[in-house]
């Protein structure tokens, strides 16, 4: 198939057991330019629209867990669903986008491929999906209790107290604040400026 970056076969690493086929049937029809990124901090993955010639494109970060990898897949083929019925006619996370993934959503779940903590909580995120990962604190929660590597001593933001300290791991220290919609005001310890920092992110907690 051209324009996936991937065998089809390796694909099938990437996802859970009972979606494969599911999946190539839309990359297949829709001609999907299908591009298994590296890690990325800022997004989870990418939707470009076809133009001038070029196929349709996605990207996929591939060191999610299958059940991520999948939700973040569907995230990105409602776009293309939606720009292929309403081109940019609608905004990008209107409701239109938002019904398109909900049904996708709707579909693989109702196959029976997502353990049942993910399936609860992916029945909750359909009611309203988020336009970003960010914006899926309780979704996302769940779904990295399913990677296979766990980073020792590291939790999500938004499960430790306000008040408490915590790293990045990156050297800067800071202090847990409040929630502002989807990403807690947080303070760096040492210059006492103020930073906003996903509830999602991994962070890893300092004791006194």
């Amino acid at each position: 198939m051209a324009g996936i970056e991937q065998p089809l076969q390796a694909l099938a690493g990437y996802l859970p057991d009972g979606s494969f086929e599911k999946i190539i049937a839309y990359l297949k029809y829709y001609k999907v330019h299908l591009t298994i990124a590296k890690e990325r901090k800022s997004v989870l993955g990418d939707y470009r629209h076809a133009h001038q010639g070029k196929n349709h494109r996605i990207s996929v970060n591939g060191n999610l867990n299958p059940y991520e990898f999948l939700i973040t897949l569907l995230h990105e083929l409602a776009h293309l669903l939606t720009y292929e019925q309403y081109k940019n006619r609608v905004e990008s996370h209107g409701i239109e986008w938002k019904t398109c993934y909900s049904n996708l959503l709707k579909d693989f779940v109702d196959i029976g491929i997502f353990p049942p903590d993910v399936e609860q909580a992916l029945k909750k995120s359909m009611r309203s999906p988020a336009a970003t990962a960010n914006g899926e604190t309780a979704l996302l929660t769940v779904l990295r209790k399913y990677n296979t590597v766990q980073k020792d001593g590291y939790q999500i933001l938004a499960n430790i107290p306000e008040g408490a300290l915590f790293s990045t791991g990156k050297g800067k220290i800071f202090m847990k604040g409040t929630l502002r919609r989807k990403r807690y005001v947080c303070i760096e310890v040492k210059t006492g400026l103020k930073y906003t920092v996903s509830a999602i992110m991994e962070v890893q907690r300092i004791t006194p």
